[in-house]
């Protein structure tokens, strides 16, 4: 994570909330083929965060019982120095949200799997506006797609964030980066700029 303390995120985050609000991760390990990702859903329970995989993802193969890396990325975007009022003394750089959860996973057994499926359905669904869910599958087609997947569980022993939101600029160059950013239609990264600067 970025070694600027301003870039630490506001001292209540809950990097549990954080992370499901996203709803989308990376999950890195070592495996004995070398590091590998996963990239998948994830969906909060509890103190943990749950997810799953393709069987047939080298990764997948190895993660049961394995130190993990999960990193779910917020807004980001490309700063231009043209964006300062001293852009002569300045250089571009990219402003970016990024949460990670450090663990380890455990494989998660049929019935909790299935939980997982349809309270991922029951959060992301809504979010697009529609309501689909596991009632309106054929039974046997979800079977099979059920048996090519893998659930996971991984409870965070460590938390690192970086809200790199030009906290460390004078507030006319950092309201002057949001509002660049939300005419370039990047509105999401604008709004978490003008919410995470105190005052």
């Amino acid at each position: 994570m970025h070694p600027n303390p301003a870039f630490r995120g506001p001292a209540d985050a809950d990097p549990l909330a954080a992370i499901a609000a996203i709803g989308f991760a990376r999950i890195f390990a070592a495996t004995p083929l070398g590091p590998r990702v996963g990239h998948a859903p994830v969906v909060r329970v509890g103190g943990a965060l749950r997810f799953h995989l393709a069987r047939a993802n080298d990764l997948a193969k190895h993660l049961d019982g394995a130190t993990a890396l999960l990193l779910a990325e917020g807004p980001n975007g490309y700063v231009s120095a043209n964006w300062y009022a001293d852009a002569a003394g300045n250089v571009p750089t990219w402003n970016y949200v990024a949460i990670e959860a450090e663990g380890v996973a455990r494989g998660i057994d049929r019935a909790a799997l299935i939980d997982l499926l349809d309270a991922a359905a029951a959060t992301f669904e809504p979010r697009v506006g529609e309501d689909w869910t596991r009632a309106k599958m054929d039974p046997a087609r979800f079977e099979a797609m059920l048996g090519a997947i893998q659930g996971f569980e991984l409870t965070p022993a460590t938390f690192r964030a970086t809200y790199k939101l030009s906290q460390n600029r004078k507030p006319d160059d950092a309201a002057r980066i949001a509002e660049h950013s939300a005419a370039l239609g990047n509105h999401p990264l604008a709004q978490a700029m003008r919410a995470g600067r105190p005052g």
